[in-house]
């Protein structure tokens, strides 16, 4: 059993480390503001936790972050079960999320693909899908960013463990969410 001060101390030493990734992380943020600066929108796809942290980011740039403000155009492929069983069904598991940027997807939009392991492969064939149609892709993954690297901008983070990989994204999502809000809506 891990104490709490030493799991405390390998989140802190991911944090600190994460700073290598800044680049990335201020390249989807110029993306996400371009696009909807533009009148497109920002989509995210992921699986298990990543599929919920997909929905978290969406609600935060659709509701609210920190400002009280317009809803911006942002989308998760990851919530209509009548379209991911049908297309599971249908097509198969691995198509799931591409079949969706086909039909909502335009060129201008961004489209996050958020993994631990960077080899999903419904995300890597959405990410095809949305090059081919002009669509910025952003992936997020761990330390390894496996098939996702075919990305636009990869923002890997310093871990191999799913939990420390899920909990730097979410913080990652979280600045880019500020980010956005706050140059279209700060004061």
């Amino acid at each position: 059993m891990t104490d709490i001060q030493t799991t405390c101390n390998d989140i802190a030493e991911n944090f600190l480390a994460l700073k290598t990734s800044a680049p990335a992380i201020q390249g989807a943020v110029e993306k996400c503001k371009e696009s909807i600066q533009s009148g497109n929108k920002i989509m995210f796809c992921g699986n298990g936790g990543s599929a919920s942290q997909s929905q978290h980011l969406v609600a935060e740039l659709v509701g609210r972050y920190k400002l009280d403000r317009p809803a911006m155009n942002a989308l998760a492929l990851t919530v209509d079960s009548s379209i991911l069983t049908a297309v599971g069904n249908d097509y198969g598991y691995a198509d799931v999320f591409c079949r969706q940027v086909e039909g909502v997807g335009r060129t201008g939009d961004v489209l996050f693909g958020l993994s631990t392991s960077g080899n999903s492969e419904n995300v890597v064939r959405a990410f095809e899908r949305a090059k081919k149609m002009g669509i910025t892709t952003i992936a997020m993954t761990g330390a390894e960013p496996g098939r996702m690297e075919i990305a636009d901008i990869t923002i890997t983070v310093p871990s191999k463990v799913s939990n420390h990989i899920q909990e730097m994204h979410i913080a990652i999502g979280h600045w880019i969410c500020g980010e956005v809000e706050d140059y279209f809506y700060g004061k």
